[in-house]
C-alpha cells in the first residue's frame, strides 16, 4: 500500500491492523533518512553534509561526520531551521538528486523531492532524516480513495494520536465490550532483578531461566543488543538462536525446538507465541523513541505528553507478545534502559489497564528485597500454574478490582488540535504558507494545558516557520508576525539557540543572558542523560558512584580522577589527558571551559613556585591548541590547593588563575552532589520541563551551572588570594 508502486491502486475498504505499530511503515513513503554507517550511503550522506557544513556550527559538523570526542556528541540531536532549509533548498536539492539514484533512498526521494520546504530536516551523530512532520497520506490516491479506512488497535487511543500517524483529521472510535475496560487478555507474572540482584547476578538469574523455560524470547532495540545475547546464549548455553528474520521464514522450527533462544532486535510488534509456543519474554529494554523527529521533540522539544500514548502502546505490545488468549500465561523479565523504570514508576502505572497495574504491583513486590532462588521458585511456581499460583493469583485480581485507569493530561487539548496540525501539514504540502500560518495559530488556541508547553513551543517556531515563508513568497505583512512566533518558541522552550537567532532583528547581536541560558540548559540535559543511564529502578549504581566522588576527593592520591567524575556527574563534559604538560582535568559545557590545576597532595604551609603558577596559567593555549571547537570558548584556569602563600616569582603568573582553596572545593563538591541526589528523587525521564526548571534553578544557587560557577571563580584571581613571600 504505502510505496511508489503500490499493489494496491483502488481498494474500496483499507484495514490498518496493528495501526499505531504500522506508523513507520505508512511515514516511510515519504521519510528520507540516510546514514552514516551505512556503506551505501557513504557518497549521499557526505554531499548531504557538504551543503550542511555552511550553516552547522563548527561543533555541530564535527559531530554530524563522526568526529566525536565525548559521549555528549553520541547522543547528539538537532534540527535544520525552516527558514536555514529555505536557504538551502535548492543547493540540498541538487546534491540530494545527483547522488541517491543507485540508492534504496531514491524511492522515498521521488515523495518528498518538490515538497522540500514541507518537510522537517533533523540531523544527529549518526544520520540525516528528512520527513513531513505528519504523513501526507491525503496525497496518495490508494488511501486516499478508498470508501472506508479500518484502523485496528490495541488500545483505543486519545489525544488525537491516531490521526497524527495517519495523516487524517478525524477517526470514530467504537466502544470496547462492556467489561473490558478491567479484564485484559491473559496473565503476565513480571520480573524485575535489577531491583534487588548485582548486574552479574542478573545475567546468571537469565541463563538460569532460560534452562528452566526451555523456549524463550528475547526483545531488544537494537542489533549490536542482539548480537551480543545472541553469542552469550550460543557460548554459556548452546542453545540454538532464532533471529528475527529466521522467525520470519521459519517461525515453526522454532516452536518445534526445545530447548531454543529466538532473539529479536528493534521489533516489539507482529510476533506472536501463544499457548505453549513460549512461556517466558526477556526485555531488554524499551527506546522511547524509534526516530529522529521524536527524539528531538521529546528530548529537546520537551514535548513528552505529545508522545505519552505512543510509548504507553509500544510498552504494551512489547509485554503481550507471549499472552495472546484469555487463558494464556507467560514470564516477562524486564531489563535494561528505559522499560523498569517505565512500569516500576508509580505514577505512570496509573495510566495503564487495571490489570496490568495489578500485575505489575505484583511483580514488584515479589522482586523486591529478594534473591535469586526466590525469584526461580517464584517462576517455577508461576509456570507450574498449579494450586499455589492460583492463591497468588487471587492476589492480582483483588488489586485489579481496587486499581483505577487514570487519564494522561492535556488529551482533550491535544485531540482538539489534531484537525489543525493536519490541516497545516496540508498547506505546507501544497506551499500554500498563509493558511498554513493560520493553521499553526489554530493549533496553538487549542494547547492550552501547562504541560504542552514544549509541545506549544514546537507551533509557535512552525507557526514563525510558514510566516516567514509566506514573507519571502511575496506577502510583507508575515515578516513581524513571524519573529513574534519565533520569540514565543524561544521563551516557551530555552535552549534551541537557532531559535533565539530566528527571534533576533536581522543584525540584532546575541545577548550574554541567551548564552549562558543555553549553556545551562545544555548541562541539565547532559545530567539527564547520566541520570537515566545510571538508572531509576534501583539506587546501586547512583550511590557507588556518588561514594567513590566523595572518598577519591578526599584523597590525594585519587583527587584528579575523582574530580574528571564529579564534572561528569555535575552535567559536564569531562576530560583529562596524561600528556606532557597537559593539565588536570576540565570541565566543559556549551562556551565554558573550567580547567583544573591539582595542588591536592600540598603541604598547607607550603607556598606555591612559579613553575606551578606558569604552568596553571598557560592552561587556556592548551585546551584551545588540544580540544576542538574551543578557540573562542570562555575558559578560566583554576588552582586547587591548600597552600595560602605563593613565591613572589609566581606571583606575576596568577592574576590569570583563578584561586580556589582544597577545604571550599570539598565543600562545595559536597554540597553539589546532595543537590544532584536531590534532583534524582524527582527525575522520571529525559525532556521533562517541570524538572528541567527545578534543575535549573537549583543550579544557579549552588553555583553548579556553567555560567554561575565560572563568573563566581573569575572574581577569585589568584594572585589575591595567596600572600607573597620570598
Amino acid at each position: 500500500m504505502f510505496n511508489t508502486n503500490p499493489y494496491f491502486s483502488n481498494p474500496e475498504v483499507v484495514i490498518i491492523d496493528d495501526a499505531h505499530a504500522a506508523e513507520n511503515y505508512v511515514a516511510s513513503q515519504w521519510t528520507f533518512r540516510v546514514s552514516r554507517f551505512e556503506k551505501g550511503d557513504d557518497r549521499l550522506f557526505r554531499a548531504i553534509a557538504g551543503v550542511l557544513k555552511g550553516i552547522l556550527s563548527e561543533t555541530n559538523f564535527r559531530r554530524l561526520t563522526g568526529e566525536w570526542h565525548s559521549s555528549d556528541d553520541a547522543a547528539w540531536v538537532d534540527k535544520v531551521p525552516t527558514p536555514l532549509l529555505s536557504q538551502i533548498a535548492n543547493e540540498l536539492h541538487a546534491a540530494i538528486s545527483e547522488n541517491v539514484r543507485d540508492t534504496e533512498q531514491r524511492y522515498a526521494w521521488s515523495m518528498i523531492e518538490d515538497h522540500l520546504l514541507a518537510c522537517q530536516l533533523y540531523v544527529s551523530s549518526s544520520e540525516v532524516l528528512l520527513r513531513p512532520l505528519l504523513p501526507p497520506t491525503w496525497a496518495h490516491k490508494p488511501f486516499e480513495g478508498a470508501t472506508q479506512r479500518i484502523f485496528m488497535s490495541a488500545t483505543l487511543g486519545q489525544g488525537g494520536d491516531l490521526e497524527r500517524l495517519t495523516g487524517r483529521t478525524k477517526i470514530q472510535r467504537l466502544a470496547i465490550p462492556e467489561g473490558w475496560d478491567r479484564q485484559g487478555i491473559g496473565r503476565r507474572f513480571f520480573i524485575f532483578p535489577e531491583k534487588s540482584l548485582k548486574d552479574s547476578d542478573v545475567k546468571q538469574l537469565k541463563w538460569t531461566l532460560m534452562k528452566r523455560a526451555g523456549r524463550s524470547l528475547v526483545l531488544t532495540p537494537s542489533n549490536d543488543a542482539a548480537e551480543a545475547i545472541a553469542k552469550d546464549v550460543e557460548e554459556k548455553l548452546k542453545f540454538p538462536v532464532f533471529s528475527g528474520s529466521d522467525l520470519e521464514d521459519q517461525k515453526s522450527t522454532f516452536v518445534k525446538t526445545d530447548p531454543a533462544v529466538a532473539i529479536v532486535a528493534n521489533r516489539f510488534d507482529g510476533i506472536d507465541f501463544p499457548d505453549e509456543d513460549c512461556r517466558l519474554l526477556f526485555i531488554e529494554g524499551l527506546p522511547r523513541a524509534t526516530n529522529l523527529q521524536e527524539r528531538f521533540l521529546m528530548n529537546r522539544m520537551g514535548a513528552n505528553l505529545l508522545f505519552n500514548e505512543r510509548i504507553q502502546t509500544r510498552v504494551l505490545q512489547a509485554v503481550g507478545r507471549c499472552t495472546r488468549g484469555l487463558n494464556d500465561y507467560s514470564a516477562v523479565v524486564a531489563t535494561g534502559e528505559d522499560l523498569p523504570g517505565y512500569l516500576t514508576d508509580r505514577k505512570r502505572r496509573s495510566y495503564l489497564h487495571p490489570e496490568l497495574q495489578a500485575e505489575l504491583d505484583f511483580g514488584i513486590d515479589q522482586s523486591t528485597g529478594v534473591d535469586a532462588a526466590t525469584i526461580l521458585e517464584n517462576f517455577g511456581i508461576f509456570i507450574g500454574h498449579g494450586a499455589d499460583w492460583e492463591e497468588a493469583n487471587e492476589t492480582i485480581l483483588e488489586s485489579r478490582a481496587n486499581a483505577v485507569q487514570s487519564e494522561f493530561p492535556a488529551m482533550s487539548d491535544l485531540t482538539s488540535a489534531v484537525a489543525f496540525e493536519v490541516a497545516w501539514q496540508r498547506a505546507m504540502w501544497d506551499g500554500d504558507y498563509p493558511e498554513a500560518f493560520d493553521a499553526a495559530r489554530e493549533v496553538l488556541g487549542k494547547l492550552n494545558d501547562s504541560g504542552l508547553r514544549g509541545y506549544r513551543a514546537m507551533w509557535h517556531y512552525l507557526a514563525g516557520s510558514a510566516a516567514r515563508l509566506a514573507y519571502q513568497d511575496g506577502d510583507p505583512t508575515l515578516l513581524e508576525p513571524a519573529r513574534k512566533q519565533f520569540q514565543a518558541a524561544k521563551a516557551a522552550s530555552s535552549g534551541i539557540t537557532w531559535l533565539g537567532a530566528l527571534a533576533r532583528v536581522e543584525g540584532q547581536a546575541v545577548s550574554r543572558k541567551e548564552l549562558d541560558d543555553a549553556s545551562a540548559l545544555l548541562q541539565i540535559e547532559r545530567l539527564e542523560v547520566y541520570l537515566g543511564k545510571l538508572g531509576t529502578v534501583h539506587n546501586r549504581a547512583f550511590s557507588a558512584r556518588e561514594k567513590e566522588i566523595r572518598e577519591g576527593l578526599a584523597n590525594g592520591a585519587s583527587f584528579e580522577q575523582a574530580q574528571l567524575k564529579l564534572g561528569e556527574h555535575l552535567g559536564f563534559e569531562a576530560g583529562n589527558r596524561e600528556d606532557d604538560a597537559s593539565p588536570d582535568p576540565w570541565w566543559r559545557i556549551g562556551d565554558f571551559v573550567i580547567v583544573f590545576e591539582d595542588h591536592a597532595n600540598a603541604k598547607a604551609d607550603s607556598a606555591l613556585d612559579a613553575t606551578k603558577a606558569r604552568q596553571a596559567a598557560s592552561h587556556p593555549d592548551w585546551i584551545r591548541d588540544e580540544i576542538p571547537g574551543t578557540k573562542d570558548s570562555s575558559i578560566v584556569p583554576v588552582l586547587v590547593t591548600p597552600v595560602i602563600k605563593a613565591k613572589s616569582g609566581a606571583m606575576p603568573h596568577l592574576g590569570r588563575v583563578a584561586y580556589w582553596s582544597l577545604g571550599e572545593f570539598r565543600k562545595w563538591a559536597d554540597e553539589a552532589l546532595d543537590v544532584i541526589r536531590e534532583l534524582r528523587r524527582s527525575f522520571v525521564e529525559q525532556g521533562d520541563l517541570a524538572w528541567r526548571a527545578e534543575a535549573m534553578k537549583k543550579f544557579a544557587d549552588a553555583k553548579i551551572a556553567a555560567p554561575d560557577l565560572y563568573g563566581w571563580l573569575e572574581t577569585r584571581p589568584a594572585k589575591s588570594h595567596l600572600k607573597e613571600v620570598p
